[in-house]
C-alpha cells in the first residue's frame, strides 16, 4: 500500500511475557543505524511526547518496545534479535540492554514472518541476542507449523493463560559488562549505602529496601510519587554505572536498580525495580535472573535477605508488584558458584500485523 506521503513498513506487535512491543524484520528496515533510529521514533511516537499518541508506542517503558529480527548466519543460531527500547517522553532510543519478555516473542514472529519452518508439535529455536553476544534457546508448541498461542501457562503480570514459552539461557555472565560483578566486587558503597553490581544477563545494582526507609511491598504508584526516593537512586545509578564499566548512563536504561527486601509472601525474596527512573510493574526476566544470581553470593549486599534452595539446581521464587517470578538457575559441580544456565517460563501472543507508515521526509524512497 502506498500513500502520496508517507512510505509503510510491514510489522507486526505481540505480547512477550509481560511487556508488549512492535516487531520488524530486518530487512524492512533502513541499513544505515542513524536512518533506522529517527524510522523507529516516528513509528513509536518517540520524539519527546509522553503521551506517544502520534505512533504505535503505549507510553509506557513495557509497551515502548521494539524487536528487530533476521536469519542469523552464526553457527547454531537460527535468529538474530536486536531489542531497542524507546525512552517514554524523551527524544531516544536505547539499544544497550537485553529484553527478555521481547525475546520470548521473537521465535513466533520468525515463523509468521517466514523466516523459520519446523515440523513437529515443537518448536526449537535458538536465539542470538545481539545486545549483548549471548543465546537463548526457545521451545514452544507448534500445529501444522505454526506457533500455538492458546495454552494453561499463567505469568503474574499478564491476564489468563497462553501456550508455554520455555526460555533457556547460556553464558549470560557479564553481558554488557564483561564481567559477572563488573567492579569486582561482591559489594560496594555509594552515597553509604552498600550494594551489589552485578551482570548476569542484565546490568542490576542490587540494593536494600530498608536503607531507603521503605518496606518494599509497597504499590508501584507509591514509589513513583516518591521523588526523595527516585533522587537518590538515580545518584547512585550515575556512579555505578561509571564503576561498572558502562560509562556515563544518565541517557541509558542500564544499569536497573532493583530494591530487595525479605520475602513477603513465601517466595524468595520481594522487589521493586526501576527502569531505571520509574518502578517497574512486575520485573525484567534477565533483571531477576541477575538478582537471583546476586542473592547467592555470600558477601552480596542482599544474601541474607533471600530464601535460597539447597543443591545445584535452584528454583526461585522472585516476588514483584503483580505477583512472581520463577527463576531456575543451574549451578555447576564446582565449588565455586558458576551459573551454567538460567531457564524461565514465558508466553506470547501475536496482537496484530500490518503496515505502519512514516513520513516520506523522514525515510525517501531512494534510501535504505
Amino acid at each position: 500500500m502506498k500513500t502520496i506521503s508517507q512510505r509503510a513498513i510491514p510489522f507486526m506487535q505481540l505480547r512477550g511475557g509481560s511487556s508488549k512491543g512492535v516487531y520488524f524484520h530486518k530487512a524492512d528496515l533502513p541499513q544505515n543505524e542513524a536512518l533506522r533510529d529517527e524510522v523507529l521514533k516516528w513509528v513509536m511516537g518517540a520524539y519527546g511526547d509522553p503521551r506517544q499518541i502520534d505512533g504505535l508506542g503505549g507510553a509506557d517503558p513495557l509497551t515502548s518496545k521494539i524487536a528487530i529480527v533476521g536469519a542469523s548466519e552464526r553457527p547454531g543460531c537460527d535468529l538474530d534479535y536486536l531489542f531497542v527500547q524507546a525512552i517514554v517522553g524523551e527524544d531516544r532510543l536505547d539499544d544497550t540492554p537485553n529484553c527478555g519478555n521481547i525475546l520470548a516473542g521473537v521465535g513466533a514472529f520468525g515463523f509468521e514472518a517466514g523466516l523459520l519452518k519446523q515440523t513437529g508439535d515443537s518448536a526449537a529455536v535458538s536465539v542470538y541476542m545481539e545486545n549483548s553476544g549471548n543465546q537463548c534457546r526457545l521451545s514452544f508448541p507448534l500445529e501444522d507449523g505454526m506457533p500455538i498461542y492458546d495454552g494453561e501457562a499463567r505469568i503474574d503480570g499478564v491476564y489468563g493463560n497462553a501456550a508455554p514459552v520455555m526460555c533457556s539461557y547460556q553464558d549470560l555472565a557479564g553481558s554488557a559488562t564483561g564481567k559477572l560483578f563488573p567492579t569486582g566486587n561482591k559489594a560496594d558503597m555509594f552515597d553509604a549505602v552498600t550494594v551489589t553490581c552485578i551482570d548476569n544477563g542484565m546490568p542490576v545494582v542490587c540494593l536494600r529496601a530498608e536503607d531507603f526507609g521503605i518496606k518494599g511491598d509497597e504499590p508501584v504508584e507509591v514509589l513513583n510519587g516518591n521523588d526523595e526516593l527516585k533522587e537518590r537512586l538515580e545518584a547512585i545509578r550515575l556512579q555505578a554505572g561509571r564503576a561498572m564499566g558502562l560509562g556515563e548512563v544518565a541517557e541509558k536504561s542500564v544499569p536497573k536498580m532493583c530494591l530487595i527486601s525479605a520475602p513477603f509472601s513465601g517466595g524468595s525474596f520481594s522487589t521493586r525495580t526501576f527502569i531505571p527512573k520509574h518502578c517497574h510493574k512486575a520485573i525484567g526476566v534477565l533483571g531477576a535472573v541477575s538478582a537471583a544470581t546476586a542473592a547467592l553470593f555470600e558477601k552480596s549486599a542482599i544474601y541474607d535477605l533471600a530464601s535460597v534452595p539447597e543443591g545445584k539446581t535452584k528454583l526461585m521464587q522472585i516476588e514483584h508488584p503483580s505477583g512472581s517470578f520463577d527463576v531456575g538457575l543451574t549451578l555447576s559441580e564446582n565449588e565455586e558458584i558458576e551459573i551454567l544456565e538460567a531457564g524461565l517460563l514465558r508466553t506470547a501472543r501475536l496482537i496484530s500485523k500490518g503496515e505502519v507508515f512514516v513520513p516520506h521526509r523522514i525515510w525517501p524512497e531512494a534510501s535504505k
